[in-house]
């Protein structure tokens, strides 16, 4: 899941005042914009086409198949064979009324190929009969013929004569007559759209002479004589299935007397050298014999079998072809696709572990990083707030019981439900209230950085508590003066309940071991809104925090990438913050995390070819996103489709062992995940439900966002629902109930850990105010810097003027 603003949805603008916010970009003289609504029907009706698509060419590939002669098993009744039948000839007419045969002429002999047209071996016997000027008839599996319609143009331009051996090759007198009907139907439009003719003739799989007719046997041929069809069997069988050698063959195929004869033969379901062999000898010597040979349907005096296909059988013959065709390719690049996948998710998987490893040994231990000399100046925190009362006492008194000496700026962006009176009916030291109309979390981040009195600037959500160390731990790492921001660790506090649970996972696993890996890559994206520190001045310089995109955090650490600043992860600054606690808030949620984040990654595309900082931002941190957190969700409804279809039709042992290896990849991944961030490994319990519900809610977030995008569509600037399940103690220096503690050994303190209170913040030192800042009453009086390094930065933000990126990616 793209990881996004931390508050961005849960602020909205006020309607009147910002109506042209809200409302969607339209150019004049176009219309058909594509709406959230259409982009459901689009990818509903494109995952319909693809399972339907599956559906049937896993049912045509793999349901069924040429098998062995051998494999029908035990005869059964025969009760309702009609004797005439039974005793009679190997051709059968009108089975469906009165049943009557007809016997091959004398002398004359019929040979039959079964289950082809195969491209090494159809040829070959094609070419032997026709050396030998000899015409034989081909009863064709529908499957084949779609995959070499070529060889059926072939049989039919040589003079041969075409019958249908039907589609999948199944035991028809085990199927559903609806089955026994498509099976015929869609063997009669291959052959049509193949060759533009079609046959009635018919010979069942695993069909033999008459009296091995039984009663289910019998009701097959009385359904093929309705629809049309006259059945022809056999009465020699050359058993060239069992491959038992050319000299059996030929002994077999044979005929003894001058009786004529309906050979059974095949040139298809394997290898058939010594098919062709026999065939090579048998044709000469039965000529010698004064044999003639000739189709099924002139053995038999039959008239005209086989006839030209009308047009619309024909093209709908050619459309069957086509879209089986194209089922084949779809399968094959599905898997390969899957594939490509899986081992790019385990390449992932094995580079997160190393990077984590690394990431940890330049944290912790004896041979930990250093920074530098200690970082003990005042901080400001400012914690914009929109209808917070909730959580907003909370927040502010675990800022009051940090260990660092801070300042607390409140910025109530025009709050309905008293958060500013509540904070300041505190009457806490050491915390300020601004006031002002409701404009948005960047506005109001800005409003705080013109009051701000420090060069280190801490910001946070106003759903979300420090823990007493986190101030201090989060700015150690600008004794670099090269560190131009860096990110904490956020934690879910709620995570009762699955979707906490699920919640709790990402943050851990996903987010956090993201976080580890860009910091060494040196390209990180995103300091959550929830907890990160910054230069004042490396603010000051981008003309402040911009409100072009959604995702204000991720737009504003790819601007300071870009500008040299390096963008580091202490995952020791640990904050606790509110997560969504039903689908629906969690939807609204992460689909304007990754709104924004594309929005962000389309503005700061030119990154991919710059060099220095904004080039590692470009090709490392940008490409990373695009494929993990992009392109992979955009895969992950075919490759859940294409699972099922594996369940289906394939090898379910197999599929199963591959989701199983991959869920226990997810589980190592994600015990490491929690034993370097301290917490105890209970909840990845949830993590195989976590695949069938949430994950899929993740990449329906992916998929509606880039359409939205793609459209040109904007979204609205929406408020999360509060819950309140943050702890407000009394006084600053109270425990907080509730919170989860860390596991033992984990260097995180947990929040309200008893230290002694602080004293308040105007006992505290205060260095000399910033100078450049003292001038700015207000952020519209922020100057815009030249650009830097040629990268164009945004405008101030007198307002919500967003411009449509160029080639239709708004």
């Amino acid at each position: 899941m793209i990881q996004g603003p931390d508050v961005n949805d849960r602020r909205h603008r006020d309607a009147p005042a910002r109506r042209h916010r809200d409302a969607p970009a339209r150019r004049p003289g176009r219309t058909g914009r594509i709406t959230p609504r259409a982009h459901w029907l689009l990818l509903s009706v494109l995952t319909v086409t693809l399972s339907a698509a599956l559906l049937l060419q896993g049912y045509t590939q793999h349901m069924f198949g040429i098998t062995s002669d051998a494999v029908t098993g035990a005869r059964g009744r025969d009760g309702t064979v009609p004797r005439q039948v039974t005793h009679g000839g190997p051709v059968i007419a009108d089975a469906a009324t009165s049943a009557h045969t007809a016997r091959v002429k004398d002398r004359t002999l019929a040979l039959t190929f079964d289950d082809g047209p195969d491209p090494v071996w159809t040829p070959r016997i094609l070419d032997v009969l026709r050396r030998h000027q000899v015409h034989a008839t081909f009863f064709v599996v529908g499957t084949q013929v779609v995959a070499h319609p070529e060889l059926v143009r072939r049989i039919v331009a040589e003079g041969h004569q075409i019958g249908i051996h039907t589609f999948t090759h199944p035991d028809l007198a085990r199927l559903a007559p609806w089955q026994r009907s498509l099976e015929l139907r869609e063997t009669q439009l291959a052959v049509a759209g193949a060759a533009g003719v079609t046959t009635a003739l018919l010979r069942p799989p695993y069909s033999a002479a008459n009296d091995t007719l039984d009663d289910a046997d019998w009701s097959v041929l009385q359904q093929a004589d309705a629809a049309g069809y006259v059945t022809a069997l056999t009465t020699l069988d050359a058993e060239d299935w069992q491959r038992p050698g050319a000299d059996r063959i030929l002994a077999r195929a044979t005929p003894h007397g001058r009786a004529g004869q309906i050979v059974l033969m095949h040139d298809g379901g394997g290898d058939r050298a010594q098919t062709v062999a026999a065939l090579n000898t048998l044709i000469p010597r039965l000529k010698a014999r004064h044999f003639r040979f000739a189709t099924v349907g002139a053995s038999v005096g039959m008239a005209g079998p086989v006839r030209s296909a009308g047009p619309g059988d024909h093209l709908q013959g050619m459309a069957l072809i086509g879209l089986l065709r194209a089922g084949d390719w779809t399968v094959w690049l599905l898997g390969v696709l899957l594939y490509a996948a899986g081992a790019i998710s385990v390449l992932r998987a094995v580079v997160l572990l190393i990077a984590a490893r690394r990431h940890r040994r330049l944290r912790t231990g004896d041979r930990g990083r250093s920074w530098g000399p200690p970082v003990t100046a005042p901080v400001s925190v400012i914690a914009p707030a929109y209808n917070e009362s909730a959580g907003i006492e909370a927040a502010v008194r675990s800022l009051l019981a940090s260990d660092h000496p801070v300042e607390i700026i409140v910025v109530d962006d025009g709050s309905t439900d008293g958060t500013g009176d509540l904070v300041e009916s505190l009457r806490l030291p050491g915390v300020r209230v601004i006031r002002q109309r409701n404009a948005g979390k960047p506005a109001a981040l800005n409003t705080g950085l013109a009051a701000a009195s420090c060069e280190l600037v801490v910001m946070v959500d106003g759903d979300t508590v420090f823990a007493p160390d986190t101030v201090r731990t989060l700015v150690q790492p600008f004794a670099d003066p090269r560190v131009g921001a860096v990110s904490g660790n956020a934690k879910v506090v709620n995570r009762g309940g699955l979707l906490g649970r699920w919640q709790h996972i990402e943050y851990v696993v996903s987010f956090n071991l993201d976080r580890r890996l860009f910091d060494l890559a040196e390209c990180m994206p995103t300091v959550p809104g929830a907890v990160g520190a910054f230069r004042r001045r490396a603010l000051f310089a981008l003309g402040g925090v911009s409100d072009v995109t959604l995702a204000e955090d991720t737009d504003l650490t790819m601007a300071l990438c870009r500008t040299g600043w390096r963008v580091v992860y202490e995952e020791r600054a640990v904050a606790w913050t509110e997560a969504p606690a039903s689908l629906s808030a969690l939807w609204q949620q992460r689909y304007r995390w990754c709104y924004g984040t594309l929005q962000a990654m389309w503005k700061h595309r030119g990154a991919l070819v710059q060099r220095g900082a904004a080039g590692k931002l470009g090709r490392r941190g940008l490409v990373y996103l695009l494929l993990f957190q992009v392109l992979l969700p955009l895969l992950a409804p075919v490759v859940d489709i294409f699972a099922l279809y594996g369940l289906l039709f394939l090898d379910p042992v197999r599929i199963t062992g591959l989701w199983l290896a991959f869920l226990l990849l997810q589980l190592l991944v994600g015990r490491y995940a929690f034993r370097l961030d301290g917490e105890r490994p209970g909840a990845l319990w949830s993590l195989p439900l976590q695949q069938f519900v949430y994950r899929q809610l993740m990449y329906l977030v992916v998929i509606q966002s880039v359409f939205t995008a793609v459209s040109g569509s904007r979204l609205r600037w929406q408020r999360m629902e509060r819950y309140g399940s943050l702890p407000a103690p009394v006084g600053a220096d109270l425990p907080g109930d509730g919170l989860p503690p860390p596991e033992p050994g984990s260097p995180h303190s947990a929040p309200y850990d008893g230290l002694p209170p602080q004293a308040p913040y105007d006992r505290q030192p205060r260095p000399e105010p910033y100078d450049p800042f003292q001038q700015l009453a207000s952020y519209e009086g922020l100057h815009q810097p030249p650009p830097h390094n040629g990268y164009r930065q945004p405008p101030p933000h007198d307002g919500y003027r967003q411009p449509p990126p160029p080639n239709g990616f708004r």
